[in-house]
């Protein structure tokens, strides 16, 4: 699976030879990484294409399967009922709206899984038109029809994501702004690799995977810890080198004592578009600028983005990109049956 900066992307001889601490130290380590990453080949900050999260595939069939299973549950009586077991069929899944297309390979892997053939009319990223065909499948008629939901529900929530995602990205990019957009853990239960992946394929950042991706000292950590700097002291001493520290912060005055503290990313939380204009001048005024990287996160919306986005700031994310985003509008359509089988 990708990581966020991509580093393993890199050949040895161009990546960063050494880690550091310091948030001066970590800023030049960024800046570099970033130049890399902008002018290598397989790689570039803010492309809709990159839309790669590998794992295994069997890995991600069983995940597949999962969900198909909690639909199947003891058996799909309405289609055992109705349908020959010996009916064979192609089908075609039909756009009924324009978006872009995510979930191509989820659903490729999961008919294939089921011994279903599978033809891909397009790709993950690709921008989709009304009445296009996305996919073509061949194969036993029963399997086709009880999967046909799960498949649905997986690509129009992907799509749907994806496509709210690129909207975004293209509001930032014709601003003129090089401002990332991320989205937050406020994930489906069971969903959490589907919907962060519709994310990169709709050209945005994932943000952090898992809670082992990275220390995000959030209110209630501070709260028990007694302070932000006894909280990032904590971090810095027992974890690891290889992980970011990124500090949730309220205020102004929170945002400069956790960028004094060490943290490598601060989070300005629930502020108003001048209350992160006001931190953004005290971390500018104390030399912080550039030197840690700053995100706006909480009450940002697809109306509001630019408000936020056009403070300095090099993230925002929006918990809305997966947790309210709608879905794009799909159907699978039997174009040709056979029901003898040959």
């Amino acid at each position: 699976m990708l990581q966020p900066l991509g580093l393993s992307l890199l050949k040895d001889s161009e990546k960063p030879q050494k880690r550091f601490r310091s948030t001066t130290a970590w800023t030049t380590l960024w800046k570099q990484c970033s130049r890399l990453l902008t002018n290598n080949k397989y790689f570039k900050l803010n492309d809709p294409k990159i839309k790669d999260m590998f794992v295994p595939r069997k890995i991600l069939e069983k995940k597949l399967l999962d969900i198909l299973a909690e639909d199947i549950g003891q058996g799909d009586i309405t289609t055992a009922l109705t349908i020959p077991a010996e009916s064979t069929s192609e089908a075609r899944i039909m756009a009924k709206e324009a978006g872009v297309a995510a979930g191509i390979e989820e659903t490729k892997v999961l008919l294939e899984s089921l011994g279903l053939k599978v033809e891909t009319l397009t790709s993950d990223g690709e921008k989709i038109k009304p009445k296009q065909a996305l996919l073509r499948i061949h194969g036993n008629t029963r399997t086709i029809l009880s999967a046909e939901r799960t498949t649905l529900n997986i690509l129009c929530r992907m799509s749907g994501i994806a496509t709210t995602t690129r909207k975004l990205v293209e509001k930032l990019q014709k601003a003129k702004l090089k401002t990332r957009i991320a989205c937050t853990r406020k994930t489906a239960p069971g969903l959490l690799y589907l919907d962060k992946k519709a994310v990169l394929v709709g050209g945005g950042d994932t943000h952090r995977l898992h809670l082992d991706d990275l220390v995000l000292i959030k209110d209630n950590h501070i709260a028990v810890a007694g302070s932000i700097e006894v909280a990032v002291k904590r971090a810095k001493e027992m974890g690891s080198f290889s992980k970011k520290i990124e500090v949730e912060v309220s205020s102004a005055g929170g945002a400069l004592a956790a960028a004094k503290a060490g943290a490598d990313i601060i989070m300005l939380d629930n502020f108003s578009p001048k209350q992160v204009e006001k931190a953004v001048n005290q971390l500018k005024k104390a030399g912080f600028l550039g030197k840690v990287l700053i995100e706006a996160s909480g009450g940002i919306t697809a109306e509001n983005i630019l408000e936020f986005a056009s403070k300095q700031v090099d993230i925002v994310s929006l918990g809305e990109l997966t947790h309210s985003a709608k879905t794009l509008d799909l159907s699978l359509e039997i174009t040709r049956i056979k029901e003898n089988g040959g």
